[in-house]
């Protein structure tokens, strides 16, 4: 069944929470020689939120780590409590949030066919149309908790023709945009091969659409490579450089007419090429691991393989 909110309760607990840890402010590591956030989602190594995060900072060596689901929950269904335990793990490995990896937008589109690759509730996400509105708010109230001013969003569940339906698409991505912007908090849109804006092609095209300084991307190059675009540098040169909030890490081979995940440097994406073009451009925000492979034998060690082919790409590019 899908979560059911009580979000008032949730705020007038986090208001103790939040004063109780005023005074411990998240101390942020030395940034090193990157000049990007470099980060992975938590629940790629584990849904044990302690154990991510030991491996991401003394193990990766990060100081950054992006929220999608802990504990069998999905970021957005934290109670106080497990607000509160969170931030004590976050501050006890100096590790600070990217953004809030919600499921925002990852519905039916109303009145539309329903899509044909329409999902269930992967990451503990099994919300509704119409929780959506709802779930805007609650990752608009977890990025305060966490204090990150990102939350990521998608754009409805891919539709075989949404011209019919894109400006109504983009009024509600900008009507939300416009609402996060109220309390200084900027959508990323990811391009997701499952949703409407799956390649950098879509994506300068709903940039284009959506003018607002509080909506920006999040640009995924494993996921516009499955549709069939060379993500970089094609996809990449189609993109307006200062509209790229976000960047998810992964690697993808072809097999036969499918795509299966790689661990970084292990695929088809030129990383090196695409870490130095965002150097070059002056992108300074996440690049987020999100292993998704699992050749590893485990998450942990599928994302621990992924990590060490990364941070080659980072050094290939002059990034780490």
């Amino acid at each position: 069944m899908p979560v059911q909110f009580a979000r008032r309760e949730f705020l007038a607990g986090m208001v103790a929470v939040t004063a109780a840890n005023a005074a411990s402010r998240f101390t942020p590591l030395p940034d090193g020689s990157s000049p990007f956030r470099v980060s992975v989602i938590n629940d790629e190594i584990s849904q044990d939120f302690g154990r991510a995060c030991e491996v991401a900072a003394r193990e990766f060596g990060m100081g950054w780590i992006e929220l999608r689901s802990m504990w069998n929950k999905n970021i957005v269904s934290l109670d106080e409590k497990e607000v509160a335990e969170a931030r004590r793990i976050l501050q006890k490995y100096q590790l600070k949030v990217t953004d809030i990896a919600s499921p925002l937008f990852k519905a039916d589109w109303p009145g539309a066919p329903k899509s044909k690759v329409s999902e269930g509730g992967g990451f503990g996400a099994n919300f509704t149309l119409d929780q959506q509105d709802e779930v805007l708010e609650r990752a608009m109230d977890m990025a305060k908790a966490f204090q990150t001013d990102r939350v990521r969003c998608f754009d409805f569940w891919r539709l075989e023709d949404q011209g019919p339906y894109r400006a109504a698409i983009n009024e509600k991505l900008l009507q939300a945009a416009n609402k996060a912007g109220q309390k200084g908090i900027t959508l990323v849109l990811e391009n997701e091969s499952a949703c409407n804006t799956a390649t950098g092609a879509e994506a300068a095209k709903v940039l284009d659409a959506v003018k607002s300084p509080y909506f920006m991307l999040n640009w995924d190059p494993g996921n516009a490579a499955t549709l069939g675009e060379t993500p970089y540098p094609d996809g990449y040169s189609l993109l307006p450089k200062d509209r790229i909030g976000h960047c998810h890490c992964k690697d993808a081979v072809k097999n036969g007419k499918k795509y299966d995940w790689a661990p970084m440097g292990g695929g088809i994406i030129d990383w090196a090429g695409q870490f130095k073009a965002l150097k070059r451009d002056g992108y300074h925000f996440a690049v987020s691991l999100e292993t998704h492979w699992g050749g590893g034998g485990s998450p942990e060690e599928s994302s621990r393989k992924s990590w060490a082919g990364m941070k080659k790409l980072l050094q290939q590019a002059d990034a780490a």
